[in-house]
């Protein structure tokens, strides 16, 4: 069998695109020797995350030219038995389609995207899932989304859960915290927030919580640390940080690597993710399997995620978001049980797992795919 995946997210900043694509590859080098794999990246230096054994091609960074012309004519050559994409397949595809659909938050709520960004994604994600052999998500509540608003049939969406990459692991707190302090020049104690600085995420209403949080008990020492790229939306984040009246509190790290995020995990005493839409929410996972509490919205399938090791606020409610802060720092017996049931939550999902759901996935496509072959062979030479 060969198997192709576009892999063009990696080295390109691209968060949770990039994270998914990188631990799936890996874990295919390690479970699969028998099958060849063609990688189809876009930046120069992703070849150091690519196992020695994929065929590596080069394709071009630009979207416009990559679904537009270049993947579809590497696939016309290559001859893969299928092509794994994440969430829009190449205008022109000469071989099956499984894609990936982390989540249809441009369906459900286009008002957190610029509006050309949210019709174009609608556009070519329908495209795509409507022509997909197979269609992956990470969660039942994504499934069910997906189903709903492209009308496919839910046998042919496949919920398999992400995972914290391996690097995500407890440090010390002592260790962890001098990193952050000499790699950022910020000071523990904090509260943290991953992800990139976009309405979704709920930024917004994170600060506002956290300010009336500091006014309300002024005797807590912590700060706010916000760990995510700047987007279209991060001026209005800058802006309502500066206007807070404790802007000195507020901290902004950028895009950080996963060695960076690691350590700001282990520094931080609380972990707090307020998104308003998530198809699964890989930063709670991430916190958790470093041992650190976590407090976050019940919203979309994060609830599904995180089961009972989190606790959980309305996205919308300030008073809400801030009670739930105020019950984890203040309370340290109630903080180390959630720190232990998140540490047991993440350790019941694996990278591992997730890859060996997925191969099977791709194996069963491309025997469909062979099967249909064969009886239009044996037909014509009747």
């Amino acid at each position: 069998m060969r198997f192709a995946v576009d892999a063009h997210a990696i080295g390109c900043n691209l968060t949770g695109n990039e994270v998914y694509v990188r631990n799936l590859l890996d874990s295919f080098a390690a479970l699969d020797d028998a099958a060849e794999f063609i990688t189809y990246y876009s930046v120069g230096e992703a070849g150091q995350w690519l196992s020695e054994r994929f065929r590596k091609r080069r394709v071009a960074r630009n979207p416009f030219l990559r679904l537009g012309w270049d993947l579809s004519q590497k696939l016309y050559r290559d001859r893969p038995d299928l092509v794994h994409v994440q969430y829009t397949a190449p205008l022109l595809c000469p071989v099956p389609v499984v894609v990936s659909v982390h989540d249809v938050s441009f369906e459900e709520h286009p008002e957190f995207f610029a509006p050309l960004r949210a019709r174009q994604l609608q556009w070519t994600v329908r495209r795509t899932v409507k022509r997909a052999a197979r269609v992956l998500t990470g969660s039942e509540f994504s499934r069910q989304a997906i189903a709903r608003h492209y009308a496919v049939n839910g046998d042919n969406v496949v919920v398999i859960p992400d995972a914290a990459s391996p690097v995500f692991r407890p440090l010390s707190r002592g260790a962890a915290s001098g990193a952050v302090r000499a790699r950022f020049g910020i000071p523990a104690p904090f509260v943290l927030t991953v992800g990139d600085l976009q309405p979704r995420k709920n930024q917004l209403g994170l600060i506002r919580a956290f300010t009336e949080m500091v006014r309300a008990r002024p005797e807590l020492p912590h700060r706010l640390v916000l760990a995510g790229q700047d987007t279209w939306f991060g001026p209005r984040v800058h802006r309502a940080a500066e206007s807070s009246g404790i802007a000195e509190r507020i901290h902004f790290t950028g895009f950080v690597t996963d060695e960076e995020l690691r350590e700001l995990y282990g520094a931080c005493d609380l972990f707090v993710f307020p998104s308003f839409y998530e198809g699964f929410g890989l930063p709670v996972l991430e916190a958790m399997a470093c041992g650190r509490a976590v407090a976050c919205s019940r919203a979309a399938a994060l609830a599904e995620v995180v089961d009972a090791a989190a606790i959980l606020f309305d996205p919308a409610s300030r008073e809400e978001m801030v009670r739930a802060m105020l019950d984890l720092l203040l309370d340290g017996e109630l903080r180390a049980r959630m720190e232990r049931l998140g540490l047991q939550r993440a350790a019941q999902f694996s990278w591992r797992r997730t890859a060996q759901k997925t191969l099977e996935v791709y194996y069963e496509v491309a025997d469909s795919r062979a099967r249909v072959a064969r009886e239009r062979y044996t037909y014509v030479g009747r």
